[in-house]
């Protein structure tokens, strides 16, 4: 008889735990109900004789039918660890990709909160390529981030002296006048050039006399002399050909530029 019961329990167990097994996680407290009543029967199953003995049997069984139950769906209810992903940072320069909205900076590259390398004085060249880092507000550059000389064109000079005409000064005082009330604190450089007709020594000295010339104009009309420097390059730069006479004419010329 005992033999029976002992079967029949580990029948009802067999049981119980494969219905847990197919129950979904989310009605475990109906498994492990069932699996109590299930537990429960099979501890006092065939106790006809001694109901004590049968009552204890059945609780026991409840309880471990139960608990064998609920711990079955506590391991298949568990929420699976979500491992999340590093943000990507492609070109390395401590700003993530979705906030770096220049993702191709060069490794190395001081860059600011968007990922865009820094450009300290404002001239759309940024600081690594930048030969001329403190160009003034506003001066227009070129590509290595240098300011790009101004031709001033109509300021002429009598044949060969260092006169100024009366047109040129004409054209110099308006820049003169803006110079010294709004840019006052800007450096400026005065070049002069000459074409390649006569000795280059006599050309150099020529565009250094016309630079002093414009210089000194500008002087007269506010500008502070510390700010403004002459420079004489004579044929040396030239950016027309000098075989014609209006090439010629384009390399004799004065350029202002920001130092």
């Amino acid at each position: 008889m005992k033999l029976f019961k002992t079967l029949a329990a580990i029948g009802f167990v067999a049981i119980f735990a494969t219905g847990c097994a197919s129950v979904s996680t989310d009605k475990w407290q109906n498994c492990a109900l069932a699996g109590a009543a299930l537990g429960g029967a099979a501890g006092g199953f065939g106790d006809d004789h001694d109901s004590e003995d049968a009552v204890l049997s059945a609780i026991g069984g409840a309880v471990i039918g139960g608990t064998i139950c609920a711990l079955m769906a506590d391991d298949e209810s568990a929420p699976t660890p979500v491992v999340e992903e590093p943000a990507l940072d492609s070109d390395g320069d401590g700003v993530i990709d979705s906030l770096d909205q220049c993702p191709n900076t060069p490794a190395g590259v001081a860059v600011d909160s968007n990922g865009c390398a820094l450009d300290s004085d404002g001239d759309g060249i940024a600081d690594y390529k930048d030969q001329c880092p403190n160009s003034a507000p506003g001066a227009k550059v070129n590509e290595l981030g240098c300011a790009v000389a101004f031709v001033l064109h109509g300021v002429n000079f009598h044949t060969n002296s260092a006169d100024l005409t009366d047109e040129a000064k004409a054209i110099l005082q308006p820049i003169a006048i803006a110079h010294h009330t709004h840019h006052g604190d800007v450096d400026l450089v005065i070049s002069g050039h000459t074409d390649s007709t006569g000795a280059a020594a006599y050309n150099k000295q020529l565009s250094q006399s016309r630079a002093e010339s414009v210089r000194a104009y500008m002087i007269s009309q506010g500008c502070a002399a510390d700010k403004l420097t002459a420079v004489g390059y004579g044929e040396e730069n030239p950016v027309a050909d000098n075989g014609t006479k209006a090439g010629r004419a384009e390399n004799r010329r004065v350029e202002l530029s920001v130092k």
